[in-house]
């Protein structure tokens, strides 16, 4: 009994020696895989200058856009122009058909000879009075009442002569002319459609547009920050110091020439806290149309910006940090603040980082605090055109 006792405790030493073995050695590994080093590429970080842009949806629209109207009732006659046209101020455009207005110029011009026959009669008849009433044949009465009456028919032909001028000018209402250079707008009414001054359509649109005006809204704390706040300055000299402004249109072609801020709205939009500004743009060559819509770009220079790529960043319950490499080549998570914008791929540093510090460039997700690191390269942040 006692030797097989003996080999039941030899067995379980050796078991449990087993046991301990492997407890040492999987501790030992997790020792090793803690002090694992990791190889990472590294960034130094440095001030430098950049430019940061601010993209805002606008609206264009012509130096000058005139809605041309008829202001009589007619017909459509003639239409002279096509839409997309150049025209040229004092061209004309239609010509509207009312036979009502030709027929008052001419029963105008009736009325005047009529009324030219009068007055030739009553002065006649006043001319043959004054010999009388100077003989003593007839009173002087006579010679006022045919005073009064010579009085009376001039009244009557000036009075025609007026309508004359009116009837003329209705006339004239048929012939519709630009008034200013520019280009011809869609034509939504054809030969023969009945129009009158309270069409809700308009004939057509004359444009302007040899120079544009582009419209649109920045966010009053921006807008404060453009005019230089507390300068002692006026508005008008800030709006002027303003750079140029680049124009994106639709297509995503940046327009060769750039514009320049001229004004402002004069009212913060109190439900969205914006405010209205408008720029203008040289349009020599009719590429830009009014009623077309583009996004205004305004370029903000930074002397001092310090960089950091977006994938050496990471986010984490909404603030973003980055892994800073430590004297002793370890990592250390740090909060930073960026600016709204970024530049190209990179964010401008705010609050967090300073010239010199070595942030790591990938996996930043994966290092914990206190990891050991070991760079591999510096990069260098491309070039931001």
């Amino acid at each position: 009994m006692q030797p097989i006792i003996i080999k039941k405790i030899h067995f379980f030493l050796i078991f449990l020696s087993i046991i301990l073995i492997s407890g040492c050695v999987g501790e030992a590994k997790d020792i090793e895989n803690d002090n694992e080093v990791k190889d990472v590429n590294i960034l130094t970080l440095k001030s430098e200058q950049a430019n940061q842009y601010y993209d805002y949806p606008a609206s264009i629209k012509g130096q000058q856009n005139v809605e041309i109207r008829p202001k009589i009732d007619g017909f459509i006659e003639q239409i002279l122009i096509d839409e997309g046209a150049k025209v040229k101020k004092g061209q004309l455009l239609f010509k509207i058909s009312n036979p009502m207005y030709e027929q008052e110029v001419l029963s105008a011009k009736a009325s005047i000879e009529r009324f030219q026959a009068a007055v030739n009669t009553a002065r006649m008849n006043y001319k043959k009075t004054v010999p009388l009433v100077e003989k003593g044949i007839i009173s002087e009465y006579e010679l006022e009442a045919k005073d009064l009456d010579l009085k009376g028919k001039q009244a009557e032909l000036e009075e025609a002569k007026a309508r004359l001028r009116n009837a003329k000018v209705n006339l004239s209402y048929t012939s519709i002319f630009s008034p200013s250079n520019g280009i011809i707008g869609t034509l939504p009414f054809k030969i023969g459609s009945l129009v009158s001054s309270s069409s809700p359509e308009p004939l057509t649109v004359v444009s302007d547009i040899s120079n544009v005006h582009v419209y649109f809204s920045i966010s009053e704390k921006q807008y404060l920050a453009m005019i230089e706040e507390g300068k002692n300055i006026s508005l008008e000299q800030s709006i002027a110091k303003l750079p140029q402004v680049e124009l994106i249109l639709q297509n995503g072609m940046v327009y060769p020439q750039k514009g320049k801020i001229e004004t402002s709205g004069g009212l913060i939009n109190s439900t969205t806290g914006s405010i209205s500004l408008r720029a203008e743009f040289p349009n020599e060559n009719g590429l830009i149309r009014s009623g077309s819509s583009a996004t205004i770009r305004l370029e903000k220079p930074i002397s001092d910006a310090i960089l950091i790529p977006a994938k050496a960043t990471f986010e984490m319950q909404g603030n973003k940090f980055a892994i800073m490499l430590d004297q002793d080549n370890k990592a250390k998570t740090v909060g930073i603040e960026v600016s709204d914008l970024p530049i190209g791929d990179s964010f401008v540093v705010v609050k967090g980082l300073k010239p010199g510090d070595l942030i790591v460039t990938e996996n930043v997700g994966s290092i914990k605090d206190g990891d050991l690191l070991k760079p591999k390269q510096n990069e260098k942040i491309a070039e931001i055109k």
